[in-house]
């Protein structure tokens, strides 16, 4: 029984940290002294917020299709 119990708390010690990275907001951020865009998680000061999402690659797809951020 002290193995399983081991082995589970081993799991959970290494498996939360992952689930942590892929759950949360995205935001598609506008640099405004570079001009150029980005996913981040968060808001940084001097960029302008383009959107919020919930997946990092639905932010991607969005900023792909963002007119602002091609240029």
């Amino acid at each position: 029984m002290r193995k399983h119990l081991v082995a589970v708390a081993l799991i959970s010690a290494c498996v939360t940290p992952a689930l942590a990275l892929t759950a949360g907001t995205y935001f598609v951020g506008l640099d405004t002294t570079t001009h150029t865009c980005s996913v981040v998680t968060e808001m940084a000061k001097g960029m302008k917020m383009m959107g919020k999402f919930k997946s990092k690659e639905a932010a991607e797809k969005a900023m792909a299709g963002m007119k602002a951020c091609k240029s």
